[in-house]
């Protein structure tokens, strides 16, 4: 018998929304439900007083691949941001990524050969394969920018010090000895002005789609609707945490409004000192407005991010991929690739951290392949 829906896709962030908008252009019908009350998953932006505030922590989009950036440019025009944290240690301010303005600062020198003999020297102190995270990060960059930049911010990111967490988190640090300040090396990178919810909705539209829709409650109903469910929610949760709890970070975020024009002058610093609670405070109209115009609003809206522990009912955010963790999700998976009628996509499903244009490039990809 006939179903009443090609596809059934399970989430409205940026896999499922590209994803229905592809099967919807190929003449397919699509519903499109989601657990929240929104569309747009973590990129979901609300305004107010005229700034675009990124509910879910800072979303900046970037690429190399042009037909990706002509691709998400279909449904959004996007802006000239460029990503340019900087970093707060005890007061004193440094540009990220590491680059010559940071050491020029941290050691009063000019060169890239003066930065490479310090950190050269520096990265001895670490003599073995490094055990840990601490000896990894020195053995990469050095002690100095180890113990300001690093250490506290890491310690406070993953809830654990980083003599304890495993090296192979850090696998790579950037470091460059050119006085610049971008942080992506990517050849295209903006945000979509007007936030990312009206880019998810142009995607979104003559597609149904139906908020505040738990799935996994209501599953028998709305499997009968489709002969093909998108999955993008938690894998682990899918299949009633059969074979375990995957392990993820959380996030919470304490968003307030100043009556100021302008309150640390960059979209996001990050607060490297461990005695301070949070991560970084993102002061959200930086990502839409520049230069003189920052000034003519005359509020402004920051949001203090949070690193938290993370149990099942709360919001994941950073998968923990750990041996343990990983050999989970491969148990998780076997079970997935069995599942009938079923495609398991996105950050949640697969158990990976994603960037935005890396989902995008996945789907169109699949219905290359197709």
């Amino acid at each position: 018998m006939k179903k009443q829906f090609d596809y059934l896709v399970v989430g409205a962030g940026p896999f499922g929304a590209v994803f229905a908008h592809e099967a919807h252009k190929r003449g397919k019908s699509v519903l499109v439900i989601d657990r929240r009350n929104h569309i747009a998953g973590n990129m979901y932006c609300e305004s107010k007083d005229d700034i675009n505030i990124h509910v879910y922590g800072a979303h900046i989009f970037h690429t190399s691949l042009k037909h990706v950036w002509d691709y998400v440019n279909q449904f959004a025009e996007f802006n000239h941001y460029v990503n340019s944290p900087v970093a707060n240690y005890k007061g004193e301010m440094y540009n990220l990524p590491f680059n010559m303005n940071t050491f020029s600062k941290m050691w009063n020198i000019r060169t890239p050969k003066e930065a490479q003999d310090i950190i050269t020297k520096q990265r001895a102190a670490i003599t073995s394969e490094p055990k840990n995270l601490e000896e990894q990060a020195i053995s990469l960059v050095g002690t100095d920018i180890y113990e300001k930049l690093i250490k506290g911010y890491t310690e406070k990111q993953w809830g654990r010090k980083c003599t304890e967490l495993p090296a192979f988190i850090i696998k790579r640090l950037p470091v460059r000895y050119t006085y610049d300040n971008n942080y992506f090396n990517d050849r295209f990178q903006g945000i979509p002005m007007g936030g990312y919810t009206k880019m998810i909705e142009r995607m979104l539209e003559g597609i149904e789609v139906r908020l505040g829709v738990d799935f996994l409650k209501h599953r028998d109903e709305y499997e009968a609707l489709a002969d093909t469910i998108i999955y993008t929610g938690p894998i682990d949760e899918y299949f009633s945490y059969s074979e375990g709890v995957l392990e993820y970070r959380g996030l919470h975020f304490e968003t307030e409004r100043l009556e100021e024009e302008n309150h640390q002058g960059v979209a996001v610093v990050n607060y490297t000192e461990g005695k301070i609670p949070y991560t970084r405070i993102i002061e959200h109209k930086h990502f839409e407005t520049f230069g003189e115009a920052v000034d003519k609003n005359p509020c402004t809206i920051i949001s203090k991010e949070y690193s938290t522990e993370w149990k099942p009912g709360m919001e994941p955010y950073y998968p923990v991929n750990d041996e343990r963790n990983n050999s989970l999700y491969q148990q998780y998976k076997q079970l997935a690739d069995a599942e009938p009628n079923t495609l398991f996509g996105g950050r949640l499903a697969e158990y990976q951290y994603y960037d935005m244009a890396p989902i995008v490039e996945k789907v169109m990809d699949m219905f290359d392949a197709e």
